[in-house]
């Protein structure tokens, strides 16, 4: 990790950029998958993931039998975890819910606005060596507490031609109500446009490489909505001379060994925290399995020292990270100044990972600094928002003038006579 020395506030947009990637150029790769997609339907699919994938799958759908049969192959010690986690998980977003609240704007008008679930919603989920089974229960919980009548799942085949049993398991209890096998750009077409095999949907979630991203990205161009903008994993550790600089090095650790393209930023005040920082993340580095991938996103990574707590605050805001972890000693003051990512770890004992799995927030989150400008999926995600109105006779009798003024004055007559007919036989 490059380490910069009280930088100018000038200096910092240097700092907070991210790496860029050539995304045009896999848009220009993935717009023909799309298209064979939804043009052939299976045909295509099947042929995609016999290239990609490297495995020829005969039916894409997983029947009921087989995801009982894979579940049985899960560690009962994970499916304790998993349990546990979807507790907290739902109990966060059933909070969430809100009652309705009709609102009497003027005497005879009313105003409301109730949340309907979207109907059919699309759920990707990586395979590879680490299965996110975790983003599973993210994405699958608050879509089942929503209301969402179809939850679409698709997850990439293995050699052996199956999906990973915990993705299964955390899919079977989680409330999914179609598994597929299908991965790569040309599950986001199936969700998109849909086949013989995979339904259509309205809206698609997931985190994946960047051919998944680039495919998201050119699905809203086709009217299908999508959770969020995505890009690499970050976390960012605001730490003064209170942390603990093992702590803080397992957290920079944890986000860098998500892949080569992850971020970790340290932001302090105190040099000597940098110090112990280095000298914690080498010995802690030999002990990871992942240790070639974590050293690859440690070059993308940065240990910023700055004057003092108001500069690190105001770096932050303008960084804006998926993950901001507070190891500092007045945590809840800094936490009422942070007003730009997407979550926010309280404290010594509040590690990213906990989010990450089981406290019950949501791990899918705004990163690339979008966070300046977009919320990470929660329930509302799943939902819209529809507005209502009811308005007596005499309510109109009293707002028409407004309306017919207002309608008037952006020459809009027919606007002007849909209030002054009613008003007039009222």
């Amino acid at each position: 990790m490059e380490t910069f020395k009280f930088p100018a506030p000038g200096e910092w947009s240097h700092l907070t950029t991210r790496a860029i990637s050539n995304q045009q150029d896999v848009i220009e790769k993935v717009r023909p998958v799309l298209d064979a997609v939804k043009r052939d339907k299976d045909k295509a699919l099947k042929e995609f993931t016999e290239r990609f994938d490297g495995v020829s799958i005969d039916s894409f759908a997983i029947s009921e039998d087989e995801i009982r049969e894979e579940c049985l192959r899960v560690d009962s010690n994970l499916k304790g975890a998993i349990n546990n986690a979807i507790i907290n998980i739902r109990k966060f977003h059933e909070a969430q819910i809100q009652k309705v609240k009709k609102v009497e704007t003027a005497p005879g008008v009313v105003c409301w606005q109730r949340s309907t679930p979207i109907e059919k919603v699309g759920l990707y989920i990586p395979g590879g060596s680490a299965p996110l089974f975790s983003t599973v229960l993210m994405l699958a919980i608050p879509a089942d507490i929503a209301g969402c009548k179809e939850i679409v799942l698709c997850s990439p085949p293995g050699k052996d031609g199956k999906i990973h049993p915990a993705i299964l398991f955390a899919a079977h209890i989680a409330g999914v109500t179609k598994i597929y096998k299908a991965g790569g750009a040309q599950a986001i077409a199936a969700m998109a446009y849909g086949t013989e095999t995979i339904p259509a949907v309205d809206k698609i979630f997931g985190p994946g490489n960047s051919f998944v991203t680039a495919a998201k990205q050119l699905i809203t161009l086709d009217g299908v909505a999508i959770d969020l903008p995505a890009g690499p994993s970050e976390v960012e550790v605001m730490a003064d001379e209170s942390a603990n600089p093992e702590f803080v090095a397992s957290d920079l650790l944890s986000q860098a060994e998500h892949g080569p393209d992850s971020q970790s930023i340290l932001v302090t005040d105190s040099e000597n925290m940098i110090k112990q920082v280095e000298k914690e993340i080498e010995k802690q580095l030999k002990t990871l399995p992942r240790t070639e991938t974590a050293k690859k996103a440690l070059k993308n990574s940065r240990m910023i020292l700055l004057k003092d707590i108001s500069e690190m605050i105001d770096f932050t805001n303008q960084y804006a990270p998926e993950h901001l972890i507070l190891s500092v000693r007045d945590y809840n003051w800094v936490s009422e100044k942070i007003v730009n990512a997407g979550s926010v770890f309280l404290g010594n004992y509040t590690p990213e990972s906990a989010g990450d799995y089981a406290s019950g927030t949501n791990h899918t989150l705004p990163t690339y600094g979008y966070a300046k400008a977009y919320s990470g999926v929660n329930l509302d995600s799943f939902c819209k928002k529809i507005t209502f109105q009811e308005i007596t006779p005499k309510g109109l009798q009293k707002l028409g003038p407004t309306i017919e003024t207002m309608a008037a004055a952006e020459q809009l007559e027919a606007h002007k006579m849909a209030v002054s007919l009613r008003t007039k036989n009222s």
